[in-house]
């Protein structure tokens, strides 16, 4: 059938523990749909889907798969990302029973394209900038409703609905080609580096799909990047272009950045006026510049330049990026996202302006093992940036391994002589034995999950 949500009675999400799929899920919830799904991994998340009322299981097997489900093709709406095998039986059984399937990131870009479009794109700092946006024109006049790539700690979600709003905010991933299902009025992009090598093969492909994005744009539209990024401006004829940067000259320039008693403090310059002491609650420079891009977006989509500050300085982050889970007794913690040498280097950069004169030990978790192989020599220039490095086994996620690639690839080309490997299962061990000062663990993989252990064994240091 021809996909229409009003047609949608029950939506089935293959894989609906990525924060992406659980948007969605939680989106159709809201608007009435029954709701069910399948992940590999119960986590904080999918916990959290469940108290809200989805039936989740872990087992691919189609007996746990709800009956109403299973018995109501014609008006059930089957969700699955890139990241299921091709074996999974329950979404073969889907697809070889004529149920309606579509990739996420098609669903989005239905939704999308239904509204005002604001797309935020960037090989990184894409979550932090998108969410920025979203809690700076929910507060606003304009309101929006958002699909964020993160867990805002504003409202602890990842979804932000408003019935009385035609603005729809939604990170624009990457991954797979994913962003280019999607049109947007305004769009930000904050970086293009090589990633995703194992899909795009080579960089100049990964600039040519950013290319393909920023084309998307509908004429009048406008783009908001960050200045002298690796995209073909001058093909651009039909839309509006807007440069940002720190401390150059751009359309909207961040300027005089001094850390304060509360995080960052720094001038906002813009064509119009400039915006002296915006206060940011979260630290680091590279936030200072996800805040620029945001506060052009927003100015863009008409919100009013104190409605901009106001929601800027109420802003308080999002999980997982540069997340301070103890900051006492001389003692601090800092988890983050990181997982990519750009943001390892700007996640470590950070913690040296917010915490200067300290002892950094990093714990990383490397993520994927194509990604592994094929920036390892990089992975190591920015671990050598720590004091100390607890360097642990690769988190596979979708991949299969590769012969040859472990965490000891980088480990091997690592300078720094306070470097140890270790399994996840012998960090806390690690840990217990050593004084920590400030500690990050880095990586898009578990790591997270053990923060309440990792806290304890710091308060227990005291």
């Amino acid at each position: 059938m021809t996909f229409k949500i009003e047609n949608i009675k029950n939506v089935y999400l293959v894989g609906i523990g990525g924060i992406g799929m659980s948007a969605l899920a939680r989106y159709f919830k809201t608007i009435g749909r029954n709701v069910a799904g399948y992940d590999k991994t119960p986590t904080p998340l999918t916990s959290k889907l469940t108290e809200e009322g989805i039936d989740i299981h872990f087992d691919d097997n189609l007996a746990l798969v709800p009956e109403y489900i299973k018995k109501e093709k014609d008006n059930t709406l089957v969700i699955f990302t890139p990241a299921v095998p091709s074996w999974h039986v329950e979404l073969n059984f889907f697809k070889n029973n004529g149920f309606t399937i579509m990739k996420r990131a098609e669903v989005l870009g239905h939704i999308f394209s239904q509204g005002i479009g604001a797309a935020v794109a960037g090989t990184h700092g894409k979550t932090t900038t998108s969410t920025m946006l979203a809690h700076i024109l929910h507060n606003s006049q304009k309101q929006c409703n958002a699909f964020l790539g993160g867990i805002a700690r504003n409202y602890n979600s990842n979804l932000l609905l408003s019935d009385k709003s035609q603005i729809v905010v939604a990170e624009a991933d990457e991954y797979d080609r994913s962003f280019l299902r999607l049109y947007p009025t305004v769009a930000i992009v904050t970086s293009v580096d090589p990633d995703h090598l194992d899909i795009y093969g080579s960089y100049s492909e990964v600039i040519k799909s950013f290319n393909d994005f920023v084309n998307q744009i509908k004429p009048g539209g406008a783009l908001v990047y960050k200045k002298n990024i690796a995209i073909d401006l001058n093909k651009l004829e039909k839309i509006n272009k807007y440069s940002y940067d720190i401390n150059n000259d751009a359309d909207f320039s961040a300027r005089n950045l001094r850390i304060e008693s509360r995080g960052f403090c720094f001038d906002l310059y813009t064509p119009e006026r400039n915006l002296e002491g915006i206060q940011l609650r979260i630290g680091g420079a590279m936030n200072v510049l996800n805040a620029t891009a945001a506060a052009a977006a927003a100015h863009l989509l008409g919100v009013g330049y104190d409605e901009i500050i106001a929601g800027l300085e109420s802003f308080e982050g999002v999980k997982r990026r540069f997340e301070i889970h103890l900051n006492e007794n001389g003692r601090t913690y800092v988890d983050d996202y990181a997982h990519h040498p750009e943001e390892l280097k700007a996640c470590i950069k950070s913690a040296r302006q917010i915490f200067p004169n300290r002892k950094l030990c990093g714990v990383f978790q490397p993520h994927l093992y194509s990604r592994t192989r094929d920036f390892a020599d990089e992975f190591a220039k920015s671990l050598d940036m720590l004091d100390e490095i607890i360097l642990l086994n690769i988190y596979p996620a979708r991949e299969e391994p590769i012969p040859g690639i472990t965490s000891h690839v980088i480990f091997e080309k690592m300078k720094n002589a306070n470097k140890v490997l270790c399994s996840k299962d012998q960090l806390i061990k690690e840990l217990k034995n050593r004084d920590i000062d400030v500690l990050l663990t880095l990586g898009a993989g578990d790591v997270d999950q053990m923060a309440a252990d990792i806290c304890n064994i710091i308060k227990q240091q005291a």
